[in-house]
């Protein structure tokens, strides 16, 4: 009984007074591996209480019906114990397994315990990627920084359209190759932004010293870092179809539809108006699907994508599906992120589902894809990172092309 209420008190502490430092503690290895051990102790000890107890109050050997049904009891106990315990154990080891899988060790500068100390923005890239067996390669069709504000959350999020051209390529060997802007190699790369990342896994020499699968996503942080005028910190790229995966994991996600899209490589889907529960597959169209619109809607969707997804993972829903989450993402999404900054991004995640995020995309008629103003684009990212861009004084129009909440556009 002692054990029991131990335990419980212990448990109601920790999730009411140290919930978010739970939260940090559950993404770092070592302690996973100390929860997986103390589980497993407190459910062999929390066993042999109760087979113990049984040895001193169990029925005498004549009275078989009573002592049967005590064993029966007993076992009922044990399993009830060793089932929830048992289940947290697993869960520990498929939490570790999933963040030493997805995060390499590193070591980051600065301080672990908050690693945007000192900073006023963190900048993710963020990479949809489309790949299949009937074409080389990987194609970056959705690519999107992500600028955080580290201290309150609020969220900026800059849409680059894949068909950009004459991209400027950053300082070294690739601006050596392509002085004038990225314009590819014969007629297998026309020169848009989405081949970037292939054609750095093609080229070694575009960027020296970095190992395969890592030079695509390195210069085109670099790349994107120079469109927009901004350092990009970290990437995270995820699989479409890994994508729709996740989101069947989840249960599907929940968003409004303002005109029916038809999907599928025949035309053979529909998903109609309204606010809908989309499975895997269809959130998957919905953000890919062109049929009857073009990049530029589907990038809005993309975002309204992002945002459902960031608003609907809540606990409780990531818990009941964490086999299933954990499976996909390791075979879905590829990052640069250290294992140190997990906690600090924990932290950081939920600033910014608390927080404001807008949206700022850089498509017709504000930007010509065939004959980019870079100037402008970074003239605009810059005004969408101070007050200007989000306060204007009482009676002054809005411009058009500043950034707009996300959840405005999507509803």
């Amino acid at each position: 009984m002692a054990l029991f209420l131990g335990l419980n008190a212990v448990v109601l502490t920790v999730i009411t007074v140290f919930r978010s430092n739970l939260l940090t503690l559950i993404v770092q290895p070592r302690w996973l591996i100390v929860l997986m051990v103390a589980l497993i102790v407190i459910a062999l000890i929390w066993i042999a209480v109760i087979v113990r107890s049984y040895q001193l109050v169990r029925p005498p050997a004549r009275k078989w019906f009573a002592r049967g049904s005590a064993v029966v009891l007993t076992a009922v106990l044990c399993l009830a114990v060793l089932a929830p315990l048992a289940y947290g154990a697993h869960l520990a080891y498929v939490s570790r397994d999933l963040v030493t899988s997805l995060f390499n060790p590193g070591v980051p500068v600065g301080s672990t315990a908050d690693p945007w100390e000192g900073t006023e923005r963190v900048n993710l890239l963020l990479i949809g990627a489309d790949s299949a067996p009937s074409r080389y390669g990987v194609r970056t069709d959705s690519i999107t920084v992500a600028s955080i504000d580290p201290h309150n959350g609020h969220t900026v999020l800059f849409g680059l359209p894949r068909n950009l051209q004459n991209v400027p390529m950053p300082p070294g060997p690739a601006r050596e190759w392509f002085p004038f802007g990225f314009t590819g190699e014969g007629t297998h790369t026309p020169g848009l932004l989405n081949e970037v990342y292939q054609y750095a896994e093609d080229h070694p020499d575009m960027v020296p010293g970095v190992p395969n699968g890592k030079r695509g996503p390195t210069l085109l942080k670099s790349t994107v870092a120079g469109i927009l005028g901004l350092t990009v910190d970290y990437y995270a790229m995820i699989d479409m179809k890994g994508f729709a995966r996740i989101i069947d994991a989840m249960g599907g996600v929940t968003v409004t539809i303002k005109e029916q899209i038809i999907y599928g490589r025949h035309n053979e889907g529909l998903i109609a108006t309204g606010t809908r529960r989309l499975s895997g597959e269809q959130a998957l169209w919905y953000g890919r699907s062109r049929t009857y619109s073009d990049d530029y809607v589907r990038m809005g969707r993309q975002k309204c994508l992002i945002n459902a997804m960031v608003r609907q993972a809540d606990p409780l829903t990531v818990l009941r599906s964490f086999d299933e989450l954990a499976r996909a993402a390791k075979g879905a999404i590829s990052t640069d992120l250290p294992q140190e900054f997990l906690p600090g991004l924990v932290d950081l995640a939920q600033r910014v589902k608390e927080a404001k995020i807008k949206s700022l995309q850089f498509v017709p008629p504000l930007i010509n894809t065939g004959e980019p103003d870079y100037y402008l684009i970074k003239d605009k990212v810059a005004v969408a990172l101070t007050d200007r861009g989000v306060r204007r004084s009482p009676g002054t129009a809005a411009d058009p092309h500043d950034p707009v909440p996300l959840d405005a556009i999507c509803r």
